[in-house]
């Protein structure tokens, strides 16, 4: 319908237009008649003139059917069985409403208003300007240099703190006293302690001095002879100084010339272990006879301010001063002292209770105590003084009879029993006289 449509209003314009030129052209032709003799000029205004109106007459006549063909649509005046011209229906928003759309789709998402940034005013004349670059400070990397440095350092301390444990093979040292040493195991592990402590570096700054007192024949110079062995095979013979003070130094009128001859050995050993980056051992064994010009001289060495190599040295004294207050505790306490508790725990306790009662003692006779970490040995009890026989046998050659062995040990002389404990009164003092007499 829409084609025929537009072939009619195509047709009915071309006779239209047929019509109108050929008005115009009678008019020109009575024109040419009429005017044969006027200008040529007058001529030319003419056909602009008739171009003009046809070009009037012919919008005129567009403009008429438009307004006829809307007329036509709208079938109130056309005429019965015209042809209906249709138009393309163009689609507009003006008819819509809401409730012409679902109401799932009614809800359109709202765009977000965008925030207008706020201008940045800049002062006048200065015109906007980069942000300065920041310069990274050359400080921070100085620290970075310095921490890597205290790291090495540290790491390298330790590394040296091993290096001098396995340099004087404590553990070595730890397993002999284990085996050779009988009811002293506290007193063992607290001299251990003492070593390990010291000899794990080579910077001091004071002496190490240590003072072991207990009763006559409980081990003090059996541990001075194996401590002395045991230093000898690791720093050398010339760094290890055992000093029996009855056989060095017997007369009083010569402690003079012995305590300034002491100090020139000493001097010497100091001097020689600082050249092999060394700690040197000095033992002085049955201190309770020292004169008071060696204890002087002792003291003045330990305390000396000279030089460094003073500092780095190990002084180990073995007497029996303050064995009667040692005694005289075991005695009454070991009643109250459980069974169950280990020889470390009752080693602590012995410790703890008479190292205040021993200093005081100390300290009266020569003020060289003040500078020595004092280390009671206790007691020997039966089975003590029968492991000494024990191993004497052994290391004589004698087969370990326990029956031998009991017979033996039953000839020593024994404090009372106290707390089901037999303490001896000498020890094992007599334990190889009475071997050799097997």
């Amino acid at each position: 319908m829409s084609e025929m449509s537009d072939q009619d209003s195509s047709a009915s314009d071309r006779l239209s237009g047929s019509h109108t030129d050929g008005e115009m052209e009678g008019e020109g032709e009575r024109d040419e008649k009429g005017g044969e003799g006027a200008a040529p000029s007058f001529s030319s205004f003419s056909s602009s003139l008739r171009a003009v109106i046809r070009i009037k007459q012919k919008y005129q006549a567009m403009k008429k059917r438009r307004l006829e063909l809307s007329v036509g649509l709208g079938g109130a005046g056309g005429p019965t069985g015209a042809p209906v011209r249709t138009s393309p229906k163009i689609f507009t928003f003006d008819g819509l409403t809401p409730s012409t759309f679902p109401s799932s789709s009614c809800s359109f998402p709202q765009r977000k208003k965008k925030r207008k940034k706020r201008r940045v005013m800049f002062p006048t004349g200065g015109g906007r300007r980069a942000p300065p670059k920041q310069e990274h400070s050359r400080a921070k990397y100085c620290l970075y240099l310095l921490c890597a440095i205290v790291f090495l350092q540290v790491y390298n301390a330790i590394e040296n703190l091993d290096d001098h444990v396995l340099r004087y093979d404590l553990e070595g040292l730890e397993k002999t006293l284990r085996r050779e040493v009988f009811g002293q195991q506290g007193a063992v592990e607290g001299l251990l302690a003492h070593l390990k402590d010291y000899l794990s570096t080579y910077v001091h700054n004071k002496p190490l001095v240590l003072s072991l007192h207990g009763p006559s024949g409980v081990g003090k110079s059996h541990l001075g002879r194996l401590l002395a062995g045991h230093f000898r095979s690791v720093v050398g013979e010339a760094l290890v100084l055992q000093y029996y003070v009855l056989h060095h130094c017997p007369l009083e009128g010569e402690a003079w010339q012995c305590a300034r001859a002491l100090s020139v050995i000493v001097s010497q050993a100091v001097a020689r272990a600082e050249e092999e980056e060394k700690i040197p051992l000095f033992i002085f064994d049955e201190a309770e006879h020292m004169h008071r010009e060696i204890l002087d001289a002792l003291r003045d060495l330990v305390v000396s301010k000279r030089s460094n190599e003073y500092l780095n040295a190990v002084y180990l004294f073995l007497s029996n001063l303050g064995h009667a207050h040692i005694t005289k505790h075991l005695l009454h306490n070991s009643s109250s002292i459980s069974m169950a508790i280990t020889a470390s725990g009752r080693h602590s306790n012995l410790v703890k209770e008479l190292t205040p009662i021993l200093r005081n003692t100390l300290e009266k006779l020569h003020p060289l105590w003040t500078e020595a970490d004092i280390l009671p040995l206790g007691l020997l009890e039966k089975g003590h003084v029968m492991e000494c026989f024990l191993d004497e046998m052994t290391r004589e050659g004698f087969y370990p009879d326990h029956t031998n062995i009991e017979r033996l040990a039953g000839e020593i002389e024994y404090y009372p029993a106290v707390g089901g404990r037999e303490y001896a009164r000498t020890g094992c003092k007599k334990v190889v006289a009475k071997v050799n007499l097997l």
